[in-house]
């Protein structure tokens, strides 16, 4: 696990985008962070846990949206 210090103004997508490069996994990071689950916009320096993800397993594969699946449509 790794940590996140949040800048003035980050949101949990946001801050999912910063740190899995997709902000569908913002639930990961409440989950680590329930302390923080009614923050809607953070203010600068709150250190949030940042737990890592098995970008190979099946269940990553099954939780993304259907164009970004392995031999999906861009449609």
């Amino acid at each position: 696990m790794s940590t996140y210090k949040t800048q003035q103004g980050d949101t949990w997508d946001l801050i999912a985008f910063r740190v899995y490069g997709d902000e569908h996994f913002m639930d990961v990071l409440i989950n680590a962070n329930i302390e923080q689950r009614k923050t809607v916009i953070f203010g600068n320096g709150v250190l949030l846990t940042v737990p890592e993800i098995d970008t190979t397993s099946k269940e990553y594969e099954a939780n993304l949206p259907p164009w970004k699946r392995e031999g999906g449509t861009d449609a």
